[in-house]
């Protein structure tokens, strides 16, 4: 499919539909945060369900069963297309984990201090990494934000082709 003729619907689905765990090649702006939005849509449309249903809060409290497996269903799109974004910006995948970092370093230092008993420590260190992890999150934002490098990179040719159309497109 052309990817200059592409609708917004289009964009969205391609990442579920097509490359569901393609972790290689590049992911244009559109084709990310058309997922992102759909999956907004998505998840609140299953919350509505959920509520009307009386299963919301089913599993650990806040999500529904309904929630829960179209999270399952997406958790692998969703970080493919998040690398392939990365990719597109001219940046290795490995980018993605940069807010899970901090916060995995919070739970695995901060829990053992307040479990302890040095509940002041422990909430600090917790604190402190959950606020690098903010941090993280923000730079990802702001990758995921930027326009992809025009042309080929190392992770494969403009999604949007070559020529007029493309620089028109990647803006």
């Amino acid at each position: 499919m052309n990817p200059n003729s592409m609708t917004p619907v289009d964009w969205a689905k391609r990442p579920i539909l097509e490359k569901y765990a393609d972790f290689t090649g590049r992911a244009p702006r559109a084709e990310y945060w058309w997922y992102v939005l759909g999956l907004i849509i998505a998840f609140v449309v299953l919350s509505i369900i959920e509520g009307i249903l009386g299963i919301k809060g089913m599993v650990f409290g806040v999500y529904g069963p309904l929630t829960c497996l179209l999270w399952l269903a997406t958790i692998v799109p969703g970080i493919a297309v998040g690398v392939r974004r990365l990719h597109d910006t001219s940046r290795s995948g490995w980018w993605i984990l940069l807010p899970i970092v901090p916060y995995a370093l919070a739970m695995i230092l901060g829990g053992p201090a307040i479990m302890a008993g040095g509940l002041g420590a422990g909430l600090g260190i917790a604190a402190l990494f959950l606020f690098v992890g903010f941090i993280c999150a923000i730079v990802l934002l702001v990758f995921m934000v930027l326009p992809g490098s025009p042309g080929e990179n190392r992770y494969g040719p403009n999604p949007y082709g070559d020529g007029p159309e493309a620089a028109v497109a990647a803006e």
